[in-house]
């Protein structure tokens, strides 16, 4: 079954993969592959290139085999670098991705979505936040996360990781209440408690009406659910309390 399209078309986000693959791999190869990496503790650059590089991999193994596979690729050959270990993996990547519609089935682990276009989203996002994490373990500026880039990770983050990911891992709230996000002219509500979970796109007067109100730039509140940015990165309205459930919980859904 083919989930309801995001705020950007399939389109844009095989485009921006692309874009986003290859700046993560330009700032690795800049800079030191010891360097720590600062929004990510206890990594360094070069793990974390390694990291991506698996999860291309894992993704690849995904779409040709019908299931997540039993192994994979994890670490560079001894005859090649993590460099190049990423960019064999990510070009391998992006062109099953591109060969296929992203309307054709395939097997993923959300049952709303089972198709290419899952993946064409979710690899976006996963490259685009470590894309993040390079720049800063690097030491040098980084361009701002596109506003419709950063709508539809909101969206993503809510959907995927916090309305669904958590209940896999047995993840839930302790305190009872609801989130409302607005960003990007979209707006979603987030709901937690001991027993349940989940999250769904809504009117703007809903959120408003939620228990606290989150609101910012997109790519503000895009790295704030990721963890890659402060508290203050964003605007919460009429308490902080489940704001910061929220925060916490998509950290241990995503880390």
């Amino acid at each position: 079954m083919s989930r309801e399209l995001g705020p950007v078309d399939h389109g844009r986000l095989l485009e921006a993969l692309e874009i986003e693959a290859r700046v993560l791999g330009e700032v690795a190869h800049a800079a030191s592959a010891e360097a720590p990496v600062p929004t990510a503790p206890g990594w360094t650059l070069g793990e974390l290139l390694r990291h991506v590089g698996s999860v291309h991999r894992v993704t690849l193994g995904w779409l040709r085999e019908g299931h997540k596979p039993a192994q994979w690729q994890r670490m560079p050959r001894q005859d090649e670098t993590v460099a190049e270990y990423y960019a064999s993996g990510c070009d391998a990547l992006i062109a099953e991705l591109a060969a296929h519609d992203p309307a054709d089935h395939a097997a993923t682990w959300w049952a709303a979505d089972s198709t290419y276009g899952f993946w064409r989203r979710r690899t976006l996002h996963e490259t685009l936040v470590h894309r993040v994490d390079a720049e800063r373990a690097a030491g040098v500026d980084h361009p701002a996360v596109p506003a419709d880039l950063a709508t539809d990770g909101v969206d993503e983050a809510l959907t995927l990781y916090f309305g669904h990911k958590l209940a896999l891992l047995g993840l839930t709230g302790t305190r009872h209440g609801t989130v409302g996000i607005r960003t990007g002219g979209h707006s979603w509500i987030a709901r937690a408690g001991p027993e349940t979970m989940d999250a769904w796109r809504c009117s703007p007067e809903e959120a408003q009406s939620a228990d606290e109100l989150v609101s910012g730039d997109p790519a503000n509140v895009y790295l704030w659910l990721w963890g890659r940015a402060a508290p203050t990165a964003v605007v919460s309205s009429r308490g902080h309390d489940l704001a910061a459930q929220l925060w916490a919980l998509l950290r241990l859904a995503t880390r």
